[in-house]
């Protein structure tokens, strides 16, 4: 008999393929990303919800092409994602994340993997890590999640890279302490 944290992420995984089914079919190219994009490579399940990576020009079909699907769309106030429901499972469409707007160089680093039995496009571990990393704020100091992948996957990281391209964040530079503190990653 599975929990209910089995079928709620057997959930999230139908609805990743039916909505990535949906983009694909209008032709509107997207990247994995987020804690699924973690989990295709051995990370832990995650439980929130399902991110796809866009350019920002098609963020805006996506959401229409998720529409035509039978999901409920919502425009949230933050002006980086739109949203999409597949009944209870919230899929967001990330254009524009505290990194800088999504483009070519986020679809190049990606790798083409096998996820849930679909061929889709899944972020770098890197570009995850980063968009984690410089989401942490005063309001939401929470390490919790990036500590636990650094734990589970470790050894696929350019951890020097991650901590270039975050250096101008100081939950960035916390982080890394911790790593170091904790022995989780190389200084």
């Amino acid at each position: 008999m599975s929990t209910r944290e089995d079928r709620d992420f057997e959930r999230l995984l139908d609805s990743m393929k039916r909505a990535g089914g949906a983009l694909d079919e209008a032709g509107i190219p997207f990247v994995l990303g987020g804690g699924l994009a973690c989990w295709a490579r051995g990370g832990p399940k995650t439980e929130h919800d399902v991110d796809f990576l866009l350019r920002p020009e098609d963020a805006e079909r996506a959401q229409q092409a998720l529409a035509q699907a039978g999901m409920r769309t919502e425009k949230p106030p933050e002006g980086w994602l739109l949203k999409a429901y597949d009944d209870r499972v919230l899929i967001d469409l990330i254009f524009d994340p505290q990194g800088g707007p999504v483009d070519d160089a986020i679809f190049e680093r990606a790798h083409e993997l096998e996820v849930h039995a679909t061929r889709l496009r899944v972020a770098a571990l890197e570009d995850v890590l980063v968009q984690k990393l410089l989401a942490i704020s005063e309001q939401d100091p929470d390490y919790s999640s990036v500590l636990e992948l650094a734990r589970s996957l470790r050894e696929q990281v350019d951890w020097g890279e991650v901590r270039e391209r975050t250096a101008a964040s100081p939950f960035a530079k916390g982080y890394f302490t911790l790593l170091d503190e904790l022995e989780i990653v190389p200084g």
